[in-house]
Parts: C-alpha cells; sequence; structure tokens
C-alpha cells in the first residue's frame, strides 16, 4: 500500500490533464522505441518529427494514463480491471508483454522529468508496474498468448 500512495499522493496534475502527459508518454516510447509505434496501426505512417502535438496521441494516451489512474488507486486489487484489459491486449491487440515493461519505464522517466513524481513515487512506481505487468501476463496466458 505504501507504494500505491507514495504514487497517488502526487498524481493530481496526471488526472487533471491525462491528454497532456499520455501525449509526452507516447511521443517518448515511440521516439526511445520506435517500434513500438507500430503496434498502433492508426499511428504507424506518423513521421517521428510529427508526433509531439498530435491529438490523436495524445487522445490515446490519456485513455492510457486513465487506465493506469485506475489501477493505481485500485492498490494491488485490480482483477476486474486487468482482466478486460488483458482479454483485448492479448486477442485483439496482440501487444507482446515486454511493451508494458517499455511503456512502465518511460511513464516513470517522464512523469520523473515533468516533477510530478519524485525519486520516492519514481521508486514506488517502479516497484507497481510488476506487479501490474504480472497480472497481466497471467491474463495473457490465460488467452493462450504467450506475447
Amino acid at each position: 500500500m505504501a507504494d500505491y500512495d507514495a504514487v497517488l499522493k502526487n498524481w493530481g496534475p496526471v488526472d487533471a490533464d491525462p491528454a497532456k502527459y499520455g501525449g509526452l508518454v507516447l511521443v517518448r516510447l515511440f521516439t526511445e522505441h520506435p517500434e513500438t509505434q507500430k503496434l498502433f496501426p492508426k499511428f504507424a505512417g506518423i513521421a517521428h518529427g510529427d508526433l509531439a502535438g498530435n491529438a490523436a496521441i495524445s487522445a490515446h494516451g490519456a485513455i492510457v494514463l486513465k487506465k493506469l489512474s485506475e489501477l493505481l488507486k485500485a492498490k494491488g486489487s485490480h482483477g476486474a480491471i486487468i482482466k478486460p484489459l488483458a482479454q483485448s491486449h492479448a486477442t485483439k491487440h496482440k501487444i507482446p508483454i515486454n511493451n508494458f515493461r517499455l511503456i512502465g519505464d518511460v511513464i516513470v522517466k517522464v512523469l520523473g522529468e515533468k516533477g510530478i513524481l519524485d525519486a520516492a513515487g519514481q521508486h514506488a512506481l517502479n516497484n507497481i508496474f510488476p506487479i501490474i505487468i504480472g497480472d497481466l501476463e497471467a491474463g495473457y496466458k490465460e488467452h493462450g498468448f504467450s506475447g
């Protein structure tokens, strides 16, 4: 619980503007790991120079951070949230589980750089992501996706 509290105590700006921070996260993900952009068919053709400020990328980033916010606020009791997320990402989107690790690392970096998470908050989120990703991976296995 302490890790969740350490993240959530400074999470207000993310909840207040998920599109802003979500856009920053996805642009950074696509810049640092260009192969991930291909996993998003509607973004695959966008040139790297045109990523920043793209409204569709910010909108999808908002979806990502809103879901993460929901997971964090569940403080580990997230089975009902993880189950449909794992199902859709395993069966429909076919997103390899390692990509959740990549975006998790990027989220921690971006929120640290923007002053949302201090060192303790970054450490706490780095402790939380393996729990969330492990539960996603278990859901993937239920659906026969080894991604």
